[in-house]
């Protein structure tokens, strides 16, 4: 019983608070959700359908920093960031920024979600998460973006105003499309 408190106290203390942790993202505070099956998986075809816009941009940088980063767009796609990246997982609360641009230069794909976002979507967004979680990142964005749903890449945006199914077609896509092609390859 100690070993198990003991256990219970320093996944507290490592992760900073009390949530259950797996893949550095929290398990819970995720609804049940279910994703359409793929129908259209040309990145730009798939877009259109969604009603989505792909954007491309230069690198606004890539430094250690710490503190704040102003960037210069929302949901950022480079630039300066933290020296530690948030760890591939799907959580329920928005992660720093600056952290998420560090997993971007590492290569991963953020998907985000604004926090007032339905059960619905949520759900779905986490359901497709899991089918293919290698190298993503999910959660909710505080940043007020004007996308309900956006997908980043190193100097690459996928946003997306309006839900619905489409959307999961356009995010695969993206996702299949630019993982793993940031400026530092790091497993």
């Amino acid at each position: 019983m100690a070993v198990g408190a003991l256990s219970g106290l320093v996944l507290t203390v490592a992760s900073g608070r009390g949530d259950k942790l797996v893949g550095g993202a929290d398990t819970g505070d995720f609804p049940a959700g279910s994703v359409p099956a793929p129908r259209v998986t040309e990145l730009r075809a798939a877009a259109k359908a969604a009603g989505c816009t792909l954007k491309s941009g230069k690198s606004e940088g890539q430094d250690h920093v710490a503190g704040g980063v102003a960037y210069r767009s929302n949901p950022p796609h480079s630039g300066n960031h933290d020296q530690i990246p948030v760890e591939d997982g799907a959580y329920p609360a928005a992660q720093p920024t600056e952290r998420l641009v560090h997993a971007l230069e590492h290569g991963r794909i953020v998907v985000q979600f604004k926090p007032s976002a339905p059960d619905e979507l949520r759900g779905s967004l986490r359901a497709l998460f899991d089918e293919n979680p290698y190298h993503v990142v999910l959660g909710p964005n505080s940043t007020r973006m004007p996308f309900a749903v956006a997908a980043t890449a190193w100097t690459k945006v996928l946003g997306c105003p309006r839900p619905g199914p489409p959307v999961f077609d356009a995010v695969r896509a993206f996702r299949d499309r630019y993982r793993d092609r940031g400026p530092e390859d790091v497993p």
